[in-house]
């Protein structure tokens, strides 16, 4: 932080501790580890791009643990590198535009886990085709169904994430209404 910017009051500071934890424990639900989901929520909610040792210090956590951590953000496109002048340490902010966010990690979460499930619904679809037991048949029924349903939600998800935050929200309201 710069010299004018005055330091963050303690009930602040307490709301973004419990927010830190809330978040690197929901980040276990989303299919993330505890302190890539914490890190992610620190630098969120960071005034100014943090450095690895302060994010180590801040979250109490090793070195290795940071850089791999803070890389596999990196990877997701959550948190980018900000580079200094004058500086050679590597500083690092998050995305902080809600949607924007939302929109990556929907887009990966899709490439990493829809992508392959989907891929893997299509081959026993594919190999079951011909299947003339009853259990055979209903499996490969099973296979379609859920091959349907899941190409219906990644279309879904595409064409939300193609939209424009004020677009999306009128849509979702008007599906919801």
């Amino acid at each position: 932080m710069n010299d004018e910017t005055p330091p963050p009051s303690p009930s602040w500071e307490l709301s973004r501790e419990e927010f830190i934890a809330q978040w690197g424990a929901l980040g276990s639900n989303w299919g993330i580890n505890r302190t890539m989901a914490q890190i992610h929520a620190l630098l969120m909610t960071a005034p100014e791009p943090m450095y690895t040792d302060e994010i180590m210090e801040r979250l109490s956590i090793s070195r290795g643990n940071a850089n791999t951590n803070i890389r596999e953000l990196v990877g997701w496109g959550l948190v980018r590198l900000v580079v200094k002048k004058g500086e050679r340490r590597e500083y690092f902010e998050a995305e902080k535009d809600v949607w924007k966010m939302f929109i990556t990690i929907a887009k990966e979460r899709k490439r990493r886990e829809l992508d392959p499930a989907l891929a893997v619904l299509r081959k026993c679809a594919e190999e079951t085709k011909s299947e003339t037991g009853i259990a055979g048949r209903d499996f490969h029924q099973q296979m379609k169904e859920l091959q349907e349903f899941v190409e219906f939600a990644m279309k879904v998800s595409d064409t939300v994430a193609s939209m424009k935050h004020a677009s999306a929200l009128q849509w979702a309201m008007r599906l919801l209404s």
